[in-house]
């Protein structure tokens, strides 16, 4: 079965979609993403993903370059076209194609518009099971960290060590030992007397879509949430940690730079979380809710 993409305004063979060589996402990063799952039919957190990817194009100065709701169609089209009810779905919006140059071209540029899927099965995960490992890297991004830019090499070089050392994440610390996020996620613990820790969102990291609708189910759960810094040093001796995002929804870790945590299997309050996100995605908590800066 041929693979389709939606390339501004074309649905297209994958193999056959293609921007110009001078557009500013290629040539300098200059644009955004999204990434939607798509679990059994429905696109989780759909409202937060639009909210963040409209304030993303606001802090670089670009519109949408679309209404929310053609945005919606073109989603699910191109679903319908690679026969797909779970997968990921990846937008990117860039300032569009110009001669190479730092300064913002004309705002009459047409904004380059790219989506694709892949297919992803999100039941029966074996990482829930037994869960995953992740490992800890200098933070070496820029200060903008908030805007989720395709601007993705620091990310990309923690992966590579995260893999290097077969662990699934690599959870990213400053200068001054505290853990940011994950290179792909953002990053929890579960302190001994069961209470949730992220990093507050400032610029410092980028406020995760799940990270928000996972705050509103704890708090109807009545877990008790610290938004504040933690190092590694207590993460190794928390009785639970695990990433949220978009791809990873919530993924248990169970072991960090070789520190085994807790009892190094999926805790109690992880899974609660992660069964209540899915009863959210699939429309058992009521409606979706939106994404706050």
């Amino acid at each position: 079965m041929p693979r389709y993409a939606y390339v501004n305004g074309a649905y297209l063979p994958h193999k056959n979609a293609a921007v110009h060589i001078e557009d500013r996402g290629f040539q300098l990063a200059d644009g955004v993403y999204e990434v939607i799952a798509c679990i059994h039919g429905h696109l989780a957190d759909e409202r937060g993903h639009m909210d963040r990817l409209e304030r993303s194009l606001a802090e670089l100065d670009m519109p949408m370059p679309m209404d929310r709701q053609t945005m919606a169609i073109i989603m699910r089209e191109l679903l319908r076209r690679n026969r797909t009810q779970n997968a990921n779905v990846y937008i990117q919006v860039t300032r569009g194609a110009a001669k190479r140059d730092f300064p913002y071209p004309s705002k009459d540029l047409q904004q380059s518009v790219v989506m694709t899927t892949w297919s992803f099965n999100y039941d029966n995960q074996p990482k829930m099971e037994k869960g995953v490992k992740a490992v800890t890297v200098p933070d070496i991004r820029w200060k903008r960290r908030d805007i989720k830019t395709t601007a993705l090499i620091a990310q990309v070089m923690a992966k590579q060590k995260a893999v290097e050392q077969d662990a699934y994440e690599a959870w990213m610390v400053d200068d001054d030992g505290f853990v940011t996020e994950g290179a792909s996620s953002n990053a929890w613990i579960v302190t001994k007397d069961g209470t949730l820790v992220t990093r507050k969102a400032t610029t410092d990291i980028l406020r995760g879509v799940t990270r928000t609708a996972l705050d509103a189910i704890r708090q109807e759960l009545q877990i008790k949430m610290e938004e504040r810094s933690f190092t590694p040093q207590e993460a190794y001796e928390a009785e639970e940690a695990f990433n949220s995002s978009a791809v990873a929804l919530v993924t248990p870790i169970v072991e960090i730079d070789g520190h085994k945590i807790g009892n190094g299997k999926p805790g109690k309050v992880t899974l609660r979380l992660y069964e209540e996100y899915r009863a959210y995605v699939d429309g058992l908590r009521g409606e979706q809710i939106g994404w706050k800066a």
